[in-house]
C-alpha cells in the first residue's frame, strides 16, 4: 500500500472537535472502507507551534513540512499535523495510507 499528502481545512470547538470533524468529513466524502489517503486514515495530531494563521502562508508551510519529511507528520501511520488558522480553524495535513 501506498500514501497520498493530503491537506484539510475544519473547525471545532476545540481542535479534537476540529480533527473529529474533519475525519469525519473525508470519510464521508472518501468512503469507509480505508486507505482513503486522507486524514479519515488518522487517528492523531500533532498541533505545529509557530506556524502562520494566513490560510495560504499555513498551507504552504505545511507542504513545506511534508517536502522536507519533517519527523513530526512525516509518517502515514502516525500523526496528522494541525496549524491554527483562528476562529476555531484548523488546517490538518500529512500523509495518510492509500
Amino acid at each position: 500500500m501506498g500514501a497520498e499528502t493530503f491537506t484539510h481545512i475544519a473547525t471545532g470547538g476545540t481542535v479534537q472537535d476540529a480533527f473529529t470533524n474533519a475525519r469525519y468529513e473525508a470519510a464521508w466524502d472518501y468512503g469507509h472502507a480505508g486507505y482513503t489517503g486522507t486524514i479519515a486514515e488518522k487517528d492523531s495530531f500533532v498541533v505545529i507551534p509557530d506556524a502562520p494563521s494566513n490560510p495560504k502562508e499555513a498551507e504552504a508551510f505545511a507542504y513545506k513540512m511534508i517536502a522536507d519529511d519533517d519527523d513530526l507528520i512525516s509518517d502515514k501511520w502516525g500523526p496528522a499535523g494541525a496549524i491554527a488558522l483562528g476562529n476555531n480553524t484548523w488546517l490538518f495535513f500529512g500523509w495518510a495510507s492509500s
